[in-house]
């Protein structure tokens, strides 16, 4: 039992989450994933060693997915309740156009949690998108992530390549180099990695360079026997009967069914392709695709359009008219006795997907009393091990697909024993009440093991140690080197502004130490800022007498070992250590010759093959700073609106080069003087980031008349921005 019961905070950000009649395969996005958080989450809650759950996604404000995705709140059940906060655009989006609005999730979840004033004890996140967030909030707040991949980029990549998908095509659709290199960061930093499987755990998650066995965690899913199981399998609706039936000209015939959303890794055309090039299976059993939801199809998603678009012209190529069946709608109640109809006809389930973590549906059929035909990637492998309830395909060889397909429907006495073994054994190897014992197990090791950074990170968060920080309503945040000075005039106007805006908190960011922070302000004529960050953001101090906020410091230890990675640089290519002045605790700084210097990324794995951690800031194509993992100038100001409860959306951040980018992504204001590094140019697509006309502190000015930064209109910026 735990000395305290748990608060959990899931993240699963795309698709469309509701508690009541979830619409799995109405795009996309809304698959089994959904169906797992939404179960787990309700099962979690009735534990009596949990007392909250929370289940984070996007609030969507869109007539097009209806009202439902526009609550804040809905409840699943005793103890949790789905949480809805909105960032990007209001309208809905496919999952892989949100990579670009995380950074503000990010901030949204901070201010919410500051609000209600209680942290989480874990946060789960489900996804790379989710897990990006998840990382980010783990290492602000100093709370361990577990999580849940679902779906692996490297393994979904590769499948489409070996369908002969392009490359290019591929990633521009996908945008895999961005989940990739999130899933890396996630695995690396995530505390307890759960698989639904050994093949995912070895194999999948074998493709990744940071992925680490021994943090991993196989723990299947369950599925909800009130709802599937072969009770009733006598009797169906009419409705569901007309639904199948008015396809087909000998509805009698046993069923192969599939249900799935219309994605090109589930490959449904694969499929019919087996079906219509095989006549002996044409005689011997219907085709029945249930593929998300549709009204017109040209106002399908584009993806979708073209999936459901190959799907028709190959049942006209191969002339299957009255032989396959697919609806363009079912609800969620239909799912139930679709299985129930097909295992009455003695018909089987096929999952022919590419790739397949796990596979939920297989589990819905089994308990139903229907065998399946599967993939042999992924789930299938240990479902079929446990339940011994059908045969394994490659979904990659269309003829094999036909003919196993044929073997599991020409054998009866065969289909009466899987059907008898895939209904009990599932019972035993698949239950969410096992499956949240044995979670809350591991999450009990795993509370044990990190109590002493949890204490710590929750005292900072507590606000106990609070600073001198004046009540400010706003702050203003600023690198020093040709943002803040570098014209004496423009730095003249920005301190007067400032000397009328009490209300207005003045601090730097800067990559220098605090003790030349400090002396070149004076030269300037600049009094000392309410608080400095320097050293590239591994230090934070704060009024006229620099006291150093040490919580800052405890905070960013985590995984620094100073030395040893100045022993596995100290004979890098192009890299030649700085003057001693520069190098800080928590900081190794590098004047860097481009020509020579190895890539980050092969820097990174350098120090990856020595199981050293760091964050790589590389600016002005000439310096390269070394920090821990959670230090930079963006954490910091982070770190500063939880502590001091001032939203990120009233921070004005002002730089000009490659060490302020994190400064600039998320619910922050951004402005970004003219005489800025060419590295900065990829920022003109971020949410919130104003290049200003002007060089130094007059850049700065003119982004605080863009965005009427502490003005009485100044509110119009959370409505026009959100």
């Amino acid at each position: 039992m735990q000395k305290h019961p748990l608060y959990i905070f899931m993240i699963s950000v795309h698709g469309l989450i509701r508690g009541h009649d979830p619409e799995l395969g109405r795009d996309a996005d809304t698959g089994g994933q959904i169906t797992y958080v939404l179960d787990l989450a309700r099962a979690l809650g009735f534990h009596p060693e949990v007392r909250k759950v929370d289940l984070l996604t996007r609030l969507i404000e869109d007539p097009a997915v209806g009202p439902d995705y526009a609550e804040p709140e809905e409840v699943l059940g005793p103890n949790a309740r789905i949480l809805r906060l909105p960032f990007g655009p209001k309208r809905y989006l496919r999952k892989e156009l949100l990579w670009n609005h995380l950074d503000q999730l990010v901030d949204r979840v901070l201010h919410f949690l500051r609000e209600q004033g209680q942290l989480p004890d874990v946060i789960h996140s489900h996804y790379a998108d989710a897990g990006y967030v998840g990382y980010q909030l783990s290492q602000l707040l100093g709370v361990p992530q577990i999580h849940t991949g679902h779906s692996l980029g490297r393994c979904k990549r590769q499948r489409l390549l070996d369908s002969g998908r392009k490359a290019t095509a591929i990633d521009r659709q996908f945008n895999f180099a961005r989940r990739i290199a999130a899933e890396e960061q996630v695995l690396e930093h995530a505390a307890l990695i759960i698989t639904s499987t050994t093949q995912e755990r070895d194999e999948q998650y074998g493709m990744y360079q940071r992925f680490n066995p021994k943090r991993c965690l196989v723990l299947p899913p369950g599925i909800d026997f009130t709802r599937f199981s072969a009770a009733g399998a006598k009797t169906v609706d009419p409705r569901v009967k007309f639904m199948i039936d008015r396809f087909l000209h000998e509805p009698c015939k046993p069923m192969i069914l599939t249900l799935s959303r219309p994605a090109p890794r589930k490959n449904l055309l694969a499929l019919i392709e087996a079906y219509g090039e095989d006549e002996a299976l044409q005689e011997l059993a219907n085709l029945v695709i249930l593929a998300g939801h549709r009204g017109d199809l040209r106002d399908l998603e584009e993806t979708q359009a073209a999936v459901v678009t190959e799907l028709l012209l190959a049942i006209d190529r191969y002339d299957l008219y009255g032989k396959v069946a697919l609806p363009k709608r079912h609800a969620q109640e239909d799912v139930p006795q679709l299985y129930r109809f097909a295992a009455r006809h003695g018909g089987v389930f096929v999952n022919p997907a590419l790739t397949e973590p796990f596979g939920l549906t297989l589990l819905e059929a089994a308990a139903s009393g229907l065998p399946i035909v599967a993939t042999q990637d992924g789930g299938p492998r240990d479902i079929l091990a446990n339940c011994g309830n059908g045969l394994l395909i490659d979904p990659l060889d269309k003829k094999a697909m036909a003919a196993t397909l044929r073997e599991a429907l020409s054998d009866s006495r065969r289909w009466k024993t899987w059907s008898k073994a895939g209904k009990r054994r599932v019972v035993r190897h698949y239950s969410w009440p096992a499956h949240v014992d044995a979670y809350l197990k591991n999450v009990g090791r795993l509370l044990h093991r990190t109590r002493k950074t949890r204490r710590r990170s929750l005292a900072l968060a507590s606000g106990l140690e609070r600073p001198p920080l004046p009540l400010a309503q706003w702050a203003l945040i600023s690198d020093i080197d040709n943002t803040l000075l570098g014209d004496r005039q423009g730095l003249s106007e920005l301190l007067e502004w400032l000397t009328g805006k009490p209300e207005v908190g003045f601090g730097i960011a800067t990559g220098r130490t605090v003790d030349s922070a400090a002396k070149v302000l004076r030269q300037w004529g600049v009094r000392t800022p309410d608080v400095l960050i320097t050293a590239v953001g591994s230090e934070i101090y704060y009024g006229p007498d620099l006291s150093r906020d040490e919580g800052w410091s405890h905070y960013i230890r985590h995984l620094w070992r100073r030395n040893d990675l100045a022993g596995a640089l100290q004979n890098m290519p192009g890299l030649r250590l700085q003057k001693r002045s520069e190098q800080r605790e928590f900081k190794l700084s590098y004047r860097v010759d481009p020509q020579r210097m190895p890539a980050l990324a092969d820097i990174e794995n350098r120090l990856r093959e020595r199981r050293l951690h760091a964050s790589l800031i590389y600016s002005h194509n000439q310096f390269l700073d070394v920090l821990p993992l959670r230090a930079s100038k963006g954490h910091a100001v982070r770190y500063l609106a939880y502590k001091f409860g001032l939203p990120l959306e009233r921070f004005l951040v002002a730089g000009d080069s490659g060490n302020d980018v994190e400064m600039m992504v998320g619910d922050t204001l951004g402005v970004i003087v003219s005489n800025y590094s060419g590295e900065l140019e990829h920022l003109r697509e971020q949410h919130r980031v104003y290049f200003a006309p002007f060089p130094y502190a007059l850049g700065i000015l003119a982004g605080i008349h863009h965005y009427r930064f502490a003005d009485a209109a100044a509110t119009m910026i959370e409505g026009n921005n959100a």
